[in-house]
């Protein structure tokens, strides 16, 4: 999908939740954001910041990205303590060390420990053996505990049971109305892009077709977009 002269401003603290049918472009938005995809026309600033030319690497200093699958957010072979470690160190240089890792221990268990999933009691074994709930809710962790100037969930509850999905949703919720983040939700699931959120962003065939903010949201129902769609 190619994006058309999608023109987006976010401000500071938005909670946008975007919605769209397959191949309606929201991937192809995020992977510009990102940096995964480069722009053959127009350009991206962050904060002031132009970095349109940045490569991915370069705009993880800025970006935070959770995505649907719990298999690419975190190392498998590495344990929860020692993901989060690396985390910690988002935009730094990289030099943390085994007893450095066992330092910050408590603190990891004491902040996971808040999901209410019962991670904090995995988090010496290696990620690949949790649940996808846990490690999806490590992922999360992993993206916020350097506050990013701009988290991108990318479908982030799409391939979890309904239960892990409600929870997972709820936590993120929390995590950026406590850190106040800026962040960018695609969904599927049309309530949650109602009820999550101060504004709201429709995508068809690689535009934006509607943008709503959080007085328009309160008025509008299900059978609304599903007109959308149809």
């Amino acid at each position: 999908m190619i994006l058309d002269d999608v023109n987006l401003a976010i401000y500071e603290t938005d909670f946008i939740t975007i919605l769209g049918g397959n191949g309606a472009g929201k991937s192809t938005l995020f992977n510009a954001i990102s940096g995964t995809l480069t722009l053959t026309s127009g350009s991206v600033w962050i904060k002031g910041v132009d970095v349109t030319k940045k490569t991915p690497e370069k705009r993880a200093a800025f970006i935070s990205r959770v995505f649907q699958d719990p298999k690419m957010g975190t190392a498998p072979r590495m344990t929860g303590v020692e993901n989060l470690a690396i985390a910690s160190r988002r935009g730094k240089k990289r030099t943390l060390k085994l007893r450095q890792i066992n330092k910050y221990k408590s603190e990891f268990i004491k902040l996971a420990a808040q999901i209410g999933n019962g991670l904090e009691a995995h988090l010496e074994v290696p990620t690949g053996n949790l649940s996808g709930g846990q490690r999806q809710a490590l992922s999360l962790l992993m993206a916020t505990i350097v506050e990013p100037e701009l988290l991108l969930l990318d479908e982030h509850t799409a391939a979890l049971d309904p239960k892990t999905s409600k929870a997972l949703m709820k936590l993120t919720q929390e995590i950026v109305r406590q850190q106040q983040l800026t962040a960018l939700m695609i969904t599927h699931h049309m309530e949650d892009a109602l009820k999550y959120g101060n504004r709201l962003i429709v995508m068809k065939d690689g535009k934006i077709i509607q943008d709503h903010n959080s007085v328009e949201k309160e008025q509008m129902k299900l059978e609304d977009f599903y007109r959308i769609f149809d």
